[in-house]
């Protein structure tokens, strides 16, 4: 059976979204990243980064989020359009996400929420950044259903999984200034495998103190 080594935040979610998307059978196995168990020498040995998700499928091991997507898209099947065209816009979205929207989405709740000090210099940085990557998102998702075109692929689900959490970042106003990307975020979040998705926090116990210790685990290179 598949492992699926999870904690509940936005990179992990999306890995889980298309695993109950696919209704796959998976181990759940918690990696308390709280308590610095992402650094283990057994976790590195599967996710050399030392970050989550990862999985470990018929003895192959894979790590970041998107990869898993790909990986078990291409795998099953499922989710990544069959026809060229669609296919090509499908991969440029997905790592459009991959390498703008999900890392700058990280960097922006770093400095906003648990930077040690004020630095308005980043803070400005990586919040521009973020509201220039979702007006993207918007503009595209003004004139097609899904990013992909008018197929819900794994390109979308890698949206959900930063976006659902938007308002982390943008605060009480969410996502109301890009009301595209909000339609297809709602209409993710209202299908069964997506509130199974955020159900499997619930089958865990995870530490849930920010502390020092949790600090440590998560950011060691400022410690």
């Amino acid at each position: 059976m598949l492992q699926f080594y999870f904690h509940p935040s936005p990179n992990p979610l999306k890995a889980a979204l298309l695993l109950e998307e696919l209704q796959t059978p998976f181990e759940l196995v918690a990696v308390d990243t709280f308590k610095g168990e992402q650094h283990l020498p057994s976790f590195l040995k599967i996710s050399p980064n030392a970050k989550v998700p990862a999985i470990v499928d018929d003895g192959v091991a894979v790590f970041d989020s998107h990869a898993i997507l790909m990986h078990l898209a291409t795998k099953h099947g499922k989710f990544i359009p069959a026809e060229p065209r669609a296919r090509a816009e499908m991969l440029s979205w997905l790592l459009f996400i991959a390498t703008g929207l999900s890392p700058f989405s990280g960097q922006a709740v770093h400095f906003l929420h648990h930077s040690p000090e004020p630095v308005p210099y980043a803070r400005n940085r990586y919040l521009k950044e973020i509201e220039r990557h979702y007006r993207v998102l918007d503009a595209r998702l003004a004139t097609t259903k899904y990013l992909a075109g008018d197929e819900y692929s794994i390109a979308d689900m890698a949206l959900w999984g930063w976006a659902n959490f938007a308002g982390y970042i943008f605060g009480e106003k969410g996502l109301s200034e890009y009301p595209n990307v909000k339609r297809l975020v709602e209409e993710v979040a209202a299908r069964p495998a997506a509130a199974r998705a955020l159900a499997l926090k619930e089958q865990l116990t995870l530490k849930a103190e920010f502390d020092e210790e949790t600090r440590r685990a998560l950011f060691p290179q400022n410690v």
